[in-house]
């Protein structure tokens, strides 16, 4: 079985690391060069970037404090935010990026994330997908979670995966920041209509979590959190060996 990955995430607003529930209520964290840093020497196998307010205010992501977080770390970094055309990606990637996230930029432009993956490879489009339950239907938002696009989530995060990403990251604004655990539901309907690595995104607040998604779906191949790891709630070492104790594949 291939190791589970666990990947903090920045979201970054105004060159600071913030947390919200909801996708609502930002708080200050700290910097995103030393927190980078610190994920990167103390057990995370990749990392998130997001600017996430770049999409909402229309502008392009940040390049000053990416480039800088890039130099800190040693360990994958996957960065979105503003993403909307393939000078975008270009940008992202000469500023220190292994892999873009797009979202919002997929769905002004679906033809994006098949002509990012022509040019850069499937293996460096991630389509990052904020879904919340309406009516009892899993649907796509756009802007940060704040505008309801009326798309059926699966489906769309299908056509996407079929036009060239090569991985998903499912952010469910129904569980995020909430920590009451992830959205088991949500992402076992998308392991099911996609091949792709999936990353969780959204609801973890303990160790149990992560050993209850992996092992509940084991076809998902990452957990991602932000607030659990911020806010020393969770140690990344510790979260491993347990994983590692309950027979969950992981890199020590």
């Amino acid at each position: 079985m291939i190791t589970k990955r666990i990947i903090p995430c920045l979201d970054v607003k105004n060159g600071r690391v913030v947390k919200g529930v909801n996708f609502q209520g930002l708080a200050d964290v700290s910097s995103p060069v030393e927190l980078a840093k610190y994920y990167s020497a103390n057990g995370a196998d990749e990392l998130v970037f997001y600017d996430i307010t770049a999409s909402a205010e229309g502008r392009a992501l940040f390049t000053d404090i990416l480039t800088e977080t890039a130099k800190s770390v040693f360990i994958p970094l996957t960065v979105g935010g503003g993403i909307n055309t393939l000078e975008d990606f270009d940008r992202v990637l000469k500023c220190g990026a292994d892999k873009v996230s797009v979202n919002s930029g997929a769905i002004r432009n679906p033809s994006l994330v098949y002509e990012a993956a022509k040019r850069y490879g499937d293996q460096c489009v991630v389509l990052s997908a904020d879904v919340k339950r309406v009516d009892g239907v899993f649907r796509v938002f756009a802007k940060g979670g704040r505008e309801n696009t009326g798309m059926e989530a699966i489906e769309w995060i299908r056509r996407c995966v079929d036009s060239g990403a090569g991985e998903v990251v499912l952010n469910s604004i129904d569980t995020d920041g909430v920590k009451g655990g992830f959205d088991l539901e949500m992402l076992e309907a998308v392991c099911n209509a996609v091949s792709v690595p999936v990353i969780a995104s959204g609801g973890a607040g303990c160790i149990e979590h992560f050993i209850t998604l992996f092992q509940t779906l084991p076809r998902v191949d990452a957990g991602l959190a932000a607030s659990i790891f911020h806010f020393g709630e969770v140690a990344i070492s510790d979260l491993k060996q347990k994983m590692a104790a309950s027979g969950i594949p992981t890199r020590q």
